[in-house]
């Protein structure tokens, strides 16, 4: 089970790394070229969302089929293993919406700048005429 984890794990630092380099100022150029291979890599990295949609049910789901340890019934280590498993839930719950979200603010910087080359093109054309 924790091998899903650990590659929404690594997607989350690829998207991560994508969105820093998006953001970072460069040339025209050298923007364009990775706005342009981050468009091409955008369609694939889309599977990313109804993976951590489908992550975020079944947490959701194991929430709720969870056995609680909430009495004083419960000894000091069934505690602490449930205490433990909630922790995990919580951080694995932050992955699945990080994971989204940097997707998100990748499409929406990568469609930003696109709309910008096309205004500059257009406006470039028009002077011409």
């Amino acid at each position: 089970m924790a091998l899903q984890w650990m590659i929404l794990a690594c997607v989350v630092a690829v998207e991560a790394a994508v969105a820093a380099l998006v953001t970072l100022p460069a040339p025209r150029a050298v923007r364009g070229q990775i706005v342009g291979l981050t468009s091409l890599l955008l369609q694939p990295l889309a599977s990313v969302i109804p993976f951590a949609a489908f992550q975020l049910l079944d947490i959701y789901w194991k929430k709720e089929h969870r056995l609680m340890c909430t009495s004083e019934i419960c000894t000091a280590e069934e505690r602490i293993r449930f205490e433990k498993s909630m922790f995990k839930a919580q951080r694995n719950v932050i992955l699945c919406v990080s994971a989204c979200l940097l997707y998100w603010c990748i499409y929406r910087i990568v469609k930003y700048n696109k709309d910008i080359k096309a205004l500059e093109e257009t406006e470039k054309r028009l002077k011409e005429e």
